[in-house]
């Protein structure tokens, strides 16, 4: 995958991220509000998509996502804020 492509993914997952936090905000105070619920179901599918496909091709965004068994590897690539992205 290319330069345009990292972007777009983590475009994707902070932009996804936003909208699910401030769905929080509102479920929280509206819990039983169907609507909102299916959207955050939706949401939540959409990042978690775009969280996979960003690991798969790119490295971890979370040290969570780290699968290294024999060292550990998660500050060895720039942070997202550095240029990785």
């Amino acid at each position: 995958m290319d330069v345009k492509n990292r972007e777009k993914l983590f475009g994707c997952i902070t932009a996804t991220s936003f909208v699910l936090d401030d769905l929080r905000i509102y479920l929280d105070t509206h819990p039983t509000d169907q609507e909102a619920l299916d959207y955050w179901e939706k949401v939540s599918k959409v990042r978690k998509e775009a969280v996979e496909e960003y690991t798969k091709c790119f490295g971890p965004i979370y040290s969570y996502d780290v699968k290294n068994k024999n060292r550990w590897a998660w500050v060895e690539d720039p942070w997202p804020w550095e240029g990785r992205c």
